[in-house]
């Protein structure tokens, strides 16, 4: 039986272990302690934080895992791309790794290899008459800790009156000891979901965002297709190619955030895992495959195919879909929770919730605040995105607490 080494037991790594049991893989999972939903899923659970490079590289040698392998978080993929450098497996590169878990590496990266993105600075945090280091760069901002994910330690300033708390949050969510500024771009947002393989860039799929305004955006969902302009397509296909290049990324899903401004594509940033926020689950329904299966047959040496399933007449059976996250806008504690849908609906692929009755919720501010999810589908993107406001109006979620 092969051994994979999942690292990571919370919401966006359940359906990745789950996907291993699928397959018959002897399943690990590594991550500190805590009432993560991922531990009862597992063959076995080691209790390692799942940053300590060295501590799981030795859970990995001692027993021999075939595969190393993460979903949704950008927190482990240094320590991914580590083992798989020590141990030989398939995988991102330790060098990869650790350009797509540093913003200021990946956006110098950027510069180096001709990628279009925003005009940005570094700021050490012991500076702070720093006004004159952002000469050049025009309002808005945005100040970014490097090394966050999650839409953590994330502001947007509009003037210096701001600067104070953005470098504070900056500060609070890094272990850095500078942060990154960064222009603004004023456009469409959009993302991508993609996989590099030996090489070779498997499969592009453009995808629109529903977006939390908070201090920033924050996704709470997204949709496929996302229909580009015509003309703009390869422009997206072109960044997306120089940034993985740029970024040393192979044998890896990948999660790409985009700016859409007068035609052009703006890379904002790439992460070296698949998206969280139910984007691996777009891809297996858009593409008709289980995409977590795939991701983990690439980190256990195979190769795979990742052209979609076709229909009765050989073309590619491709299927839109759209997804959002329930959210909480207050803290407190979760009363009541009713799902009104209609459970045989062939349209309504899934609906999550994280929590139960009587559990604590924070107010939605960042990605891991999520309290569920809502996935659908439909013959056209808009017939998904109906039904997906109607499942959304038939649940109830009441949370007791301070809005």
């Amino acid at each position: 039986m092969k051994k994979i080494l999942i690292l990571g037991a919370g919401i966006y790594q359940v359906p990745l272990i789950r996907a291993a049991k699928r397959m018959g893989l002897y399943t690990i999972v590594a991550s500190i302690p805590g009432n993560y939903p991922g531990f009862p899923l597992a063959d076995k659970v080691c209790y390692e934080n799942t940053v300590d490079h060295e501590a799981i590289l030795k859970i990995a040698r001692e027993e021999n895992v075939d595969g190393i392998v993460t979903a949704g978080t950008d927190v482990a993929v240094i320590t991914i791309g580590r083992v798989c450098d020590a141990l030989g497996l398939r995988g991102l590169s330790a060098e990869a790794a650790e350009i797509a878990s540093n913003k200021l590496a990946m956006k110098s990266r950027y510069e180096e290899y001709g990628v279009r993105t925003a005009r940005f600075r570094k700021i050490p945090f012991a500076r702070e008459d720093y006004e004159e280091l952002l000469e050049g760069l025009e309002f808005p901002l945005i100040f970014k800790s490097v090394d966050s994910s999650g839409s953590r330690g994330i502001t947007r300033v509009d003037s210096p009156a701001d600067f104070r708390e953005a470098r504070h949050n900056a500060l609070e969510n890094t272990r850095s000891d500078y942060f990154i500024a960064e222009e603004f771009i004023e456009g469409d947002e959009f993302g991508a979901q993609a996989f590099v393989q030996d090489g070779k860039v498997e499969f592009i799929l453009p995808h629109g965002d529903y977006v939390f305004r908070g201090d920033t955006g924050v996704p709470v969902g997204h949709y496929a297709p996302f229909e580009t302009d015509r003309a703009c397509a390869p422009d997206v296909r072109e960044q997306l190619e120089k940034a993985i290049a740029a970024m040393k990324l192979d044998n890896c899903a990948i999660n790409a955030d985009f700016i859409m401004r007068d035609g052009k594509t703006y890379v904002l940033e790439l992460g070296g895992r698949s998206g969280a926020t139910c984007l691996a689950e777009l891809v297996s329904i858009y593409y008709g495959f289980d995409y977590y299966e795939k991701i983990l047959r690439v980190a256990l040496g195979e190769h795979v195919d990742f052209r979609a399933i076709k229909d009765d007449s050989g073309r590619p059976r491709l299927t839109p879909n759209a997804s959002m996250l329930l959210t909480s806008d207050r803290d407190g504690v979760i009363l009541s929770q009713e799902n009104r849908n209609d459970p045989s609906d062939p349209d309504i692929v899934q609906i999550q919730f994280d929590y139960a009755p009587g559990d604590s919720v924070h107010a939605f501010r960042v990605g891991p605040h999520r309290i569920g999810h809502v996935i659908t589908k439909g013959d056209t993107l808009g017939a998904a995105v109906e039904k997906l406001h109607q499942a959304l109006e038939h649940i109830d979620i009441r949370v007791a607490g301070e809005a």
